[in-house]
């Protein structure tokens, strides 16, 4: 069973994730890997910090002569920033200088009221988005078994504020996605775009943030990944519940499951058609996913982003003595929507890794070959 684990602090010494379960033999480009990583740094709206860091990953076991070995993967990425946290993030000596005022919007009065805190700073650490650096490289590693299967799993930015991006974008066209991803905030209009960054700019100026959507598109996705048998078994409550769990995310829809609530089924069921022994489907409402398994068509969720709550402007909060105060400001980006999209595409390649290995099962990649190529010939009908 693939799973792992990570650890580290926003501002302390580095992030670390342990990978169990990665079958052996699986080439490994690391450049692959940091050029995720660095992705995830890019997009107009970006704070200070990401002036201050220069991320990539290091793999520290698991890994010899670019093949996994089946034993677990240590991945780390170094806090340059820590250099200027050093004192404030020591192991074994108590700073004085508390944050005692929660900010709205934030886990800080939820997280020091439960692990009982006196100092926010024990909350902000681990909550920070900066987990997500980790996370974007546990993704972009398993990614490196999925293309293997020619899986491809691509982002853009759909909104940001209430400019739109042009509707209907080939993802699956090389030429259209090195166009997103050259892009300021990874859309597809350059008018748009524009657009956007104008609309970044003002927020910031009035000392204010903005949210947006983002979609990842999933293709080559095998039918039969997941199941209907019980919940926690469902490739929709696995994808969703983790594209959910990254920072800022509010709300997620699959395919057109917000336009789907507002129309009759006849104009949302996907039709089923078959070509060349293969099943398919004439249109693509329910995203890839019937009945909590993949159908063989591209997986495609939309995730919605809230605008980040740490603002310049003052807003009344409460300290942890119940005095009301003013909200305290923390540097913070002006818009992470586009680094969102990147984020959310690993996030998503590590959940279809894990239905992947759950339904292709192997301790080596020569197994899973074999499996998935077994059940290819077995699904299709001549």
């Amino acid at each position: 069973m693939l799973r792992f684990l990570d650890s580290g602090e926003s501002h302390g010494k580095e992030l670390t994730a342990i990978i169990d379960g990665f079958p052996s033999n699986v080439p490994i480009d690391i450049n692959n890997i940091n050029k995720e990583i660095e992705y995830r740094m890019m997009g107009y709206g970006r704070g200070l910090r990401m002036g201050i860091e220069k991320d990539f990953v290091e793999i520290k076991s698991g890994v010899r002569g670019g093949k996994t070995l089946g034993s677990p993967i240590t991945l780390s990425i170094h806090n340059l920033d820590y250099k200027n946290f050093s004192d404030v993030m020591d192991m074994e000596k108590e700073y004085d200088n508390k944050i005692i005022v929660p900010r709205p919007g934030h886990a800080d009065l939820n997280g020091a009221l439960k692990y009982n805190f006196n100092d926010i700073r024990n909350v902000i650490e681990r909550a920070s988005a900066r987990e997500t650096a980790i996370r974007t490289a546990v993704g972009a590693f398993c990614m490196e078994l999925l293309k293997i299967f020619d899986v491809k799993i691509v982002n853009r930015t759909i909104s940001i504020g209430n400019i739109f991006d042009n509707d209907e974008v080939n993802m699956q066209d090389d030429r259209v996605l090195k166009k997103i991803m050259s892009s300021n905030v990874f859309c597809y209009d350059n008018e748009k775009e524009k657009d956007m960054i104008n609309a970044i700019d003002d927020a910031k100026q009035n000392g204010d943030t903005l949210g947006g959507c983002c979609q990842i598109s999933a293709f080559n996705i095998p039918v039969g990944l997941g199941s209907y048998s019980f919940y926690d078994r469902r490739a929709d409550y696995r994808i969703g519940g983790a594209l959910m769990s990254v920072q800022g995310v509010k709300s997620i829809e699959f395919g057109e499951g917000i336009s789907a609530s507002k129309s009759k089924g006849s104009m949302m069921d996907d039709e089923i058609s078959i070509k060349n022994g293969i099943y398919n489907r004439l249109t693509n409402n329910a995203g890839g996913i019937e009945g909590g398994i993949t159908n063989g068509m591209p997986i495609v969720a939309k995730v919605y982003m809230k605008p980040i709550p740490t603002i310049k402007k003052e807003i009344q909060t409460v300290d942890l003595y119940g005095n009301k105060v003013k909200d305290r400001y923390e540097r913070s980006d002006t818009c992470a929507v586009p680094a969102l999209g990147v984020i959310c595409k690993n996030v998503m390649s590590y959940e279809l890794c894990r239905l992947f290995l759950e339904k292709f099962s192997g301790d080596c990649l020569e197994d899973i070959k074999v499996s998935y190529d077994n059940y290819l010939r077995r699904v299709k009908r001549n």
